[in-house]
């Protein structure tokens, strides 16, 4: 299409449309604009509402930052007073428990210095005496002091990530210490000779259990943890020859020093191991009196 201008040739509607665009460079508005600024009226959208809406915003963030930081401070303050609570109840409880432990011990002392002196009365009593002695030996009902060894065994360390920003330090199952190994070594030191064993200090008794719990070894149904002390008493000489060099002994050897575990062995003229937890009697019942009514048979359909 093309149109025909006063006094001219025939000229293009693009041709038109360009010469506009070219002969008005700036938008109708910001002329509008500026024009009412240079003869000092106001724009048709005051200033003052924009910042009106700019300040109303901020005072609402600042609102909700508040808000939010308050009830972030007053969870903190509660969550900090139920711990405290909570460690104030514990530190009770335990002083509570070691007062009764303490209470049980003295209780316990008094009974066997009153049993020992009735029964050393008589030259019976004295028979049953040295009986009841072997027997607690035996079950390790009684705290025995003399030479041995101490065994040690602790888990690997953890190996560090090569990343040095974010690296983190990462424990290998296989350098952990287990209740296998725990009781291989005990084994061995009863193989060994040995007359009495504790680990951490925790007596082992006929009837003790070494195992693992999750992530933390039970012995006698008490956690120990790492590092792990074996204590034997025994003659040290003897002892030392067969333990170290038993075959259990010297694999476990092998595999501590292929996985970073640490296994000490040394020898200690004096050791000193608590008594054991009195085991529950199971089956046993008190032999009746002469002429009396036997005894219930405790077993089932007995």
């Amino acid at each position: 299409m093309t149109t025909t201008p006063r006094g001219g040739a025939p000229r293009s509607l693009g041709a038109s449309l360009l010469d506009d665009v070219l002969a008005e460079t700036l938008d109708p508005a910001y002329a509008q604009a500026a024009a009412a600024r240079a003869a000092g009226q106001s724009p048709a959208r005051p200033r003052w509402r924009g910042r009106a809406i700019v300040a109303l915003t901020m005072a609402i963030a600042g609102l909700l930052v508040s808000v939010t930081y308050d009830q972030a401070a007053a969870g903190a303050d509660g969550r900090e007073e139920v711990r405290e609570a909570l460690v104030g109840d514990i530190d009770r409880e335990s002083a509570i428990s070691d007062e009764l432990a303490v209470q049980l011990e003295d209780l316990s002392d008094e009974v066997t210095r009153t049993r020992d002196e009735v029964l050393a009365a008589t030259e019976v009593g004295q028979d049953v005496l040295d009986e009841l002695a072997g027997a607690e030996r035996g079950s390790a009902a009684v705290r025995v002091t003399g030479p041995g060894v101490l065994v040690t065994l602790a888990n690997a360390d953890p190996t560090a990530d090569d990343d040095p920003v974010g690296g983190t330090t990462e424990e290998d199952p296989r350098g952990r210490v287990r209740d296998g190994d725990l009781q291989l070594v005990v084994n061995a030191l009863w193989a060994a000779g040995a007359e009495a064993v504790s680990i951490n200090g925790q007596r082992l008794g006929p009837l003790t259990a070494i195992r693992f719990a999750g992530e933390a070894v039970l012995v006698d149904f008490k956690p120990v943890m790492n590092p792990y002390e074996i204590s034997a008493i025994g003659d040290p000489d003897t002892m030392a020859g067969r333990f170290l060099l038993s075959p259990e002994v010297r694999s476990l050897g092998f595999i501590s020093e292929s996985f970073g575990l640490r296994f000490d062995y040394a020898r200690k003229d004096e050791l000193t191991l608590p008594a054991a937890s009195t085991p529950e009697l199971r089956i046993a019942v008190p032999e009746a009196p002469a002429g009396d009514a036997p005894a219930t048979d405790p077993t089932p359909g007995g």
